[in-house]
């Protein structure tokens, strides 16, 4: 499990990087459709593969939560992580592997008004509807109830978490043009990413009752 969400956790970000060098990603996307089809048929195998692998790290969620639920106290709150998780990494999957496997016949397409509106039907509906939205939604769920199922989650590691999750939920507000929204939601999966090598890392430890940090005793006079 460990290895799983560390290597999908720096493949995710490999591919974020690689897609902001030869397609300008994310900021590509606030472009009219001709452009962003011109732009990616520039380098058509280069950015399916970056999406490709983007869609893999962040698929990687799926058998994270599923394995690591087996391993969490036998509560109601894990079965709950468990599906959010596989729920995250689901509508991510489902997001992403458009541009791979649908953008390149639209950017083709000889019917050039008609492959701009369906693009534009598929970003909007795929994109920020279930990939981004739903993926905000979820992944942020799946942070917050792991928290709460985890025997001995640290104090430092429980505000980690938990401020990454709210800053990623910041996403939500990203349509409506919020101000400053769309980079307290970048923020906050930066501060995931670390969050989540440090799980991967600190799981054993956190996954064992009793070691959580306990307060410090009173002093008596």
């Amino acid at each position: 499990m460990r290895s799983i969400l560390a290597l999908g956790v720096i493949a995710a970000n490999a591919a974020f990087i690689g897609l902001g060098a030869v397609f300008g990603y994310p900021d590509v996307l606030a472009e009219p459709p001709a452009t962003v089809l011109a732009r990616f048929a520039a380098d058509q195998t280069a950015v399916s593969a970056w999406f490709l692998l983007l869609a893999l790290g962040a698929g990687s969620l799926i058998p994270v939560a599923v394995l690591l639920g087996r391993r969490l106290p036998d509560r109601p709150v894990a079965a709950l992580a468990t599906q959010a998780g596989v729920l995250a990494g689901l509508v991510q999957i489902i997001g992403l592997i458009r541009w791979p496997f649908a953008v390149p016949a639209l950017a083709h397409a000889s019917d050039r008004a008609t492959a701009e509106t369906v693009f534009a039907v598929l970003h909007g509906y795929l994109g920020t509807g279930v990939g981004e939205t739903l993926g905000y939604l979820f992944t942020a769920a799946w942070t917050l109830l792991l928290l709460a199922a985890l025997p001995a989650p640290l104090r430092w590691f429980r505000a980690l978490g938990a401020g990454a999750a709210l800053a990623i939920l910041a996403g939500l507000l990203v349509p409506l043009k919020l101000p400053g929204a769309d980079l307290v939601n970048f923020a906050g999966y930066v501060a995931w990413s670390v969050w989540a090598l440090c799980l991967a890392a600190l799981a054993d430890r956190l996954l064992l009752p009793g070691t959580a940090q306990a307060p410090a005793p009173a002093v008596s006079a």
